[in-house]
């Protein structure tokens, strides 16, 4: 089965590098025999964009903020193993 490929398009007039390759270090590390790779991709505009074998899952315009480590973990658990716990940053049980 092929690895998904995971993109973090960051606005490179805004600076943003090292927020995006912190992003990509905390799914590397959590997701590390799970991901084919996660992509820098500079962008511009204020972007900062999530894809996961290229859908969107998070976009700051949208949401008007950046994500959470814990919450872009979780969304790309959800896309790739939603089975698979997450320890302590998974989401509360209800």
């Amino acid at each position: 089965m092929k690895k998904p490929i995971v993109e973090i398009e960051f606005c490179t007039q805004c600076r943003w590098l090292l927020r995006a390759a912190w992003l990509a270090q905390e799914l590397l590390t959590t997701f590390e025999a799970d991901l084919h790779s996660v992509n820098l991709v500079p962008g511009t505009g204020g972007a900062l964009i999530v894809r996961c074998d290229g859908c969107v899952i998070f976009s700051r315009a949208d949401a008007g903020r950046f994500p959470e480590a814990k919450e872009l973990k979780q969304l790309i658990r959800d896309k790739i193993d939603p089975e698979r716990s997450l320890g302590h940053s998974d989401r509360p049980t209800q």
